[in-house]
């Protein structure tokens, strides 16, 4: 468990119960503690739970009031998503609300499920919600690389820092497996095909130690911030922004690694036509898409003009000495043997002229036919 945090003045305060994989308990603990409040006539409701068909998690919600769900009616198919104006109207003092990470039928009000607890929490309502720990959005390619499963729904590390609380709710792998083979976890066909896949026991070990390095991570944070010190880094990171789709993954990388080091961080993108908006529509949508990710982790971002490819790596890093960076990361080309020459040398050009600097040069790590899987709480 980290240390709480104290919310935003007028906001309500966020709890986080987070965990490494599905049915490590966390609804179950939410539920239990949701409970102890109640029977101390604190007002609590559910706003959204996802019952999984696990009859002990769903006896925990006897006595406590649940806000309907609203149906939305999308292509034909209604679906049930959780009623945020209802719950904004009830008021309640602490709201429950599972699966932090889920992405709303295309027509609701908000596209994520984290946005609507961002609404009640503006409201004032204190939000007690639930996560696995790769919907986390920085650690996205590292899930990736130690599971095979690329997650599609994830949550900005910004928002879970504004957590005033971030429980984890650990469990070793060999009774997470154990509760998958028993049916505690998904029914029998459900379960045999995830011991093939995301529940691997080597997949399991890696990911509960990334939870526990990221849980002392946020201990840390807390520590920094309760103590009234803030942290003193020298470091400031460069992340340069191209149209190759790996960027994203660099973009997470340096992000990151800008959090570990309480670092500034800057994503910045060379054009190397004099305006930006004559570029290919192609590599135009491709560097703005990554720009606008790059602002969703709240990473500051600027263009600038390079006056050609070959002044790519000049402009770059006139940019970063005045800015005092110490790190620049460049992503690895796929397919540089086929890119003009001035491109394939850009990264000798950078270790030419950024001597002084430590230059990152990351390759996406692949694997073939990676699936892509959906929220799983």
């Amino acid at each position: 468990m980290t240390e709480p945090r104290e919310s935003y003045q007028g906001h309500g305060r966020l709890k986080v119960y987070l965990s490494y994989a599905a049915g490590a308990g966390k609804t179950y603990r939410m539920l239990e503690e949701a409970r102890h409040l109640h029977d101390q006539r604190v007002d609590v409701v559910i706003g959204y739970f996802e019952p999984h068909k696990r009859a002990d998690t769903i006896a925990k919600t006897e006595g406590l009031e649940t806000v309907p769900r609203r149906k939305v009616e999308y292509r034909g198919t209604s679906f049930e998503e959780m009623d945020t104006e209802a719950i904004l109207l009830r008021s309640p003092a602490v709201c429950l609300v599972d699966e932090f990470a889920h992405t709303n039928v295309p027509g609701s009000a908000r596209n994520k499920r984290w946005e609507d607890v961002l609404a009640l929490l503006e409201a004032g309502i204190e939000v007690w919600t639930t996560m696995n720990l790769q919907h986390l959005e920085s650690l996205n390619d590292q899930v990736r690389q130690i599971s095979g499963i690329r997650v599609r729904e994830t949550v900005p590390d910004w928002v879970i820092k504004q957590a005033s609380e971030v429980v984890m709710v650990d469990v070793t792998p060999d009774a997470l497996i154990n509760r998958l083979k028993r049916g505690a976890v998904y029914e029998p066909d459900k379960a045999e095909l995830a011991l093939t896949n995301f529940f691997k026991e080597q997949t399991l070990v890696a990911l509960r130690e990334l939870a526990l390095r990221q849980a002392a991570h946020e201990v840390e944070a807390r520590h920094t911030e309760i103590s009234g010190v803030a942290a003193s880094s020298a470091d400031r990171i460069l992340i340069h922004v191209t149209a190759d789709p790996a960027t994203a993954m660099l973009i997470r990388r340096g992000h990151r690694v800008a959090d570990y080091l309480q670092a500034e961080c800057f994503a910045v993108y060379v054009c190397p036509v004099p305006d930006f908006a004559t570029l290919p529509a192609g590599e135009r949508e491709a560097v703005e898409r990554h720009l606008n990710f790059a602002r969703n982790l709240r990473i500051e971002t600027r263009i600038l003009i390079g006056e050609g490819v070959e002044n790519v790596a000049e402009r770059l890093v006139e940019f970063a000495r005045p800015q005092h960076v110490t790190q620049i990361f460049l992503v690895h080309p796929r397919s540089a043997a086929r890119m003009p020459r001035p491109r394939r040398e850009l990264v000798s050009r950078i270790l030419q002229l950024a001597h002084d600097m430590q230059v990152i040069v990351v390759a996406e790590r692949r694997s073939p036919g990676v699936p892509i899987a959906a929220t799983d709480s």
